[in-house]
């Protein structure tokens, strides 16, 4: 892959000093640029002609004077992670400022009055994913006399982000094909794991998955290897890492012995040396490692899916490979997760098992290297085998294990508990808290001098990086008035952890969120807003950006497929948000014997996981004899004993489709003829990774029948055999 490029010219107008209360200025210059993958140009966003974007350095006491230069022919805004600043240069659009204006320029002016490991992005829509990103560095008084390396961890898709988000709401499986993890039907019977994917859909649960997007390629400073030979036997590095990806976990490992981890989100722990450690998304780490011998040593970079990597080499000569992380055992995760949720998409919490702070990894069952190796190896005495017994002492970090140096504890004032429960509708893409989504709740209003307990319980199947916005909060985790300070906790999967933070500024918005951009986009997010805030001048009309901020979760998706076969077209195409959807359905012959129908309607989904969905549309049916012989015999009534009207239909309808076990649509309906309908049915039942079968039987004696195997993304070939069209073979176009 070619060095995705972005164009954003740094200056730097005055010199960077090491003491206090000097000026340092950035003059950043974004603009797009295309990077050539593929044969194709795919568009990213660049700053000084390079991705990620510069390394912003500042040290204690500084003032930040940053000049952003909107080159774009759209709007953008800049977020400073982590940061302590004033509410107006938090830098989330819509919220905190109006978004910077196509060719215009902003200015982004604070104090630094911390130290650490940060970073900076865009906060404007799906930016981030296309190269927005960059390291923003803060540098104690006294720095360590240590050699220091600032490391950027991401991905890259050659998909739009745009598309990406599209494809997910649609619960599009491509991503599953393209990294091998469809978990079929025909895979669960070769593995012997037919029962429990039954036991999967009959409590209406797609795949296990660990992360939800396949990605090209990941990166480290933009680039899949980077190479410092410059480090010699008894060196010791200092690395300052952020993982900007969008929606992926990394895991971090190391061929030269013990990582020393020794700072979290900024903010120094008393250095506990692991084996391994996995970075959330937006999450940063400091860490020390050694460099045993003159060789080069490898700092592996692998994300959660296990679908590639890429590597930092530490010294020069024979290269040290650390261990590649071994293929999940999706069919292990699917079984764990038969276990964990209920029949109603509920976690059930599992009674003296201590969930919190990452402490017990439940996703462990299906890493082979902790688990153990599924290949025929023989065992030992023991019921291990020889790579198991070599890896069962991996000593991986988690939060129980990070302790701060000084006191956490919060100053003195009115504690105030919240409770947030993280809930997500994978079928359809919906993430929320409390079963809201953001554009669905209401501010949460703080008073500054007290402080807020936030006890969060992930009810989804899906790891989420909570991010709060301009303050640092206490991790409880049994360390007392040492508590670890962070920014971002990894919440696993029916984990209760609990978070305090002070309300310590002056006023302002201060957006809480999932730092996975799709999840964010599609609605797990909240804003504390501190009562009696003065107004904040870089919002030029509150009132209407308010209002554009709340729309991101609210956005329509179109999604449609058609097939064009020998005995006719079937298709389908929607037009859906978080709760509603319009659609069209149509079956059109050739001629008039098969028969020309379509349906069209409009309704809302109802309850958390959204299997209720009440509509009202139009249906249109019209065909003359001639057709196929039907199985069920004369069609002159239906099975509820009414006069049919198929065959020319003109009708309005109202009806109610519920998602069965086994992932069933039952759809009960009247139409304004007084006629009934009930329609059993079910799409894209997977039998081997890109083999998919669909049916349909309704009370009007109609039934359908039919495979697509899937060739691209959008493009199949596919057969089916309809009561009415009789049998056929093409194509199917997806989107």
């Amino acid at each position: 892959m070619k060095k995705t490029t972005i164009i954003l010219f740094l200056y730097i107008t005055a010199p960077i000093i090491m003491y206090a209360q000097k000026t340092v200025r950035y003059d950043l210059y974004v603009a797009d640029t295309t990077v050539t993958l593929g044969g194709e140009d795919k568009r990213a966003i660049a700053v000084n002609g390079q991705i990620p974007m510069p390394t912003l350095e500042f040290t204690e006491g500084d003032t930040a004077e940053i000049w952003v230069h909107n080159n774009l022919d759209e709007e953008t805004a800049l977020h400073w992670h982590g940061l302590f600043l004033p509410n107006r240069y938090d830098g989330v659009a819509n919220l905190t400022q109006t978004p910077i204006q196509p060719h215009t320029t902003h200015l982004y002016k604070f104090p630094i009055i911390q130290q650490g490991t940060h970073w900076y992005h865009s906060h404007f829509g799906l930016q981030e994913q296309i190269g927005m990103y960059g390291a923003f560095i803060m540098h104690k008084r006294k720095r360590w006399n240590i050699p220091t390396l600032n490391l950027i961890l991401s991905e890259w898709t050659n998909m739009k982000p745009e598309e990406v988000l599209r494809s997910l709401k649609s619960a599009n499986d491509w991503f599953a094909i393209e990294k091998g993890s469809t978990q079929s039907y025909g895979e669960a019977l070769v593995s012997g794991n037919f029962w429990t994917k039954i036991v999967n859909e009959w409590k209406r649960m797609l795949p296990m998955d660990v992360s939800d997007v396949y990605y090209d390629n990941f990166l480290i400073n933009g680039k899949n290897q980077i190479e410092e030979p410059q480090f010699k036997a008894g060196d010791k590095v200092r690395l300052r890492i952020a993982n900007a990806g969008a929606s992926d976990y990394f895991w971090l490992s190391y061929s030269g012995g013990k990582i020393t981890v020794v700072a979290s989100d900024g903010n120094d722990v008393e250095p506990v040396e692991v084996d391994r450690l996995i970075i959330a998304v937006s999450e940063t780490y400091d860490v020390v490692v050694t460099i045993p011998n003159n060789k080069s040593y490898e700092f592996l970079v692998t994300p959660e899916d296990r679908t590639g990597s890429a590597s930092l080499w530490l010294g020069s000569g024979e290269k040290v490979y650390a261990q590649k992380l071994p293929i999940l055992k999706y069919f292990e995760g699917m079984k764990m997760m038969n276990d964990m949720m209920d029949m109603n998409g509920n976690m059930v919490e599992m009674e003296g098992m201590k969930m919190q702070n990452q402490e017990m990894d439940m996703n462990s069952v299906m890493y082979p290297e902790i688990s153990g190796y599924d290949n025929g190896e023989e065992m030992n005495m023991d019921g291990t085998n020889h790579q198991q017994q070599q890896q069962q002492d991996i000593v991986t970090l988690n939060y129980g294990m990070m302790k701060s140096p000084v006191k956490t504890t919060l100053p003195k004032g009115p504690i105030r508990e919240l409770k947030f429960e993280l809930t997500g509708n994978m079928n359809r893409y919906v993430w929320s808290m409390n079963n809201k989504t953001l554009s669905e709740s209401d501010k949460i209003l703080i008073k500054k001098g007290e402080n807020l307990r936030i006890i969060l319980f992930n009810n989804s199947m899906m790891r989420h990086p909570m991010h709060l916005h301009g303050h640092d909060f206490r991790v409880l985790n049994g360390h007392g008035d040492y508590d670890p300070l962070k920014n971002i906790i990894d919440i696993m999967p029916m984990e209760r952890d609990t978070i305090e933070f002070a309300a310590s500024e002056n006023g302002g918005d201060w957006f809480f969120h999932c730092h996975i951009l799709y999840h964010m986009m599609s609605g797990m997010g909240r804003v504390f807003s501190y009562v009696n805030s003065p107004p904040n001048p870089d919002l030029l009309n509150p009132k209407v950006d308010l209002q554009r901020f709340f729309s991101e979760d609210r956005e329509f998706h179109l999604m449609g497929r058609v097939g064009v076969e020998s005995n006719g077209s079937d298709g389908e195409a929607m037009y859906s948000s978080t709760r509603w959807k319009l659609q069209t359905l149509w079956h059109l012959g050739y001629h008039a014997g098969h028969g020309y129908e379509s349906e069209t309607f409009f309704g809302r989904y109802l309850g958390r996981m959204q299997w209720w969905f009440p509509y009202i549309g139009f249906d249109y049916h019209y065909k003359k004899e001639g057709g196929p012989k039907n199985i069920f015999g004369s069609d002159e009534k239906n099975w509820f004993g009414q006069t049919s009207n198929k065959n020319n239909r003109k009708t309005v309808t109202a009806g109610i489709a519920y998602t069965l076990p086994m992932l069933f649509i039952a759809d009960a309906r009247i139409d304004s003829d007084g006629k009934f309908r009930f329609q059993f049915s079910r799409e894209d039942i997977a039998i081997t990774s890109r083999l998919r079968f669909n049916l349909m039987i309704n009370t009007d004696k109609e039934y359908a029948a039919g495979f697509r195997y899937i060739i691209t993304k959008y493009f199949s070939v596919s057969t089916h055999y309809d009561s009415d069209m009789g049998g056929g073979a093409g194509i199917t176009l997806t989107y």
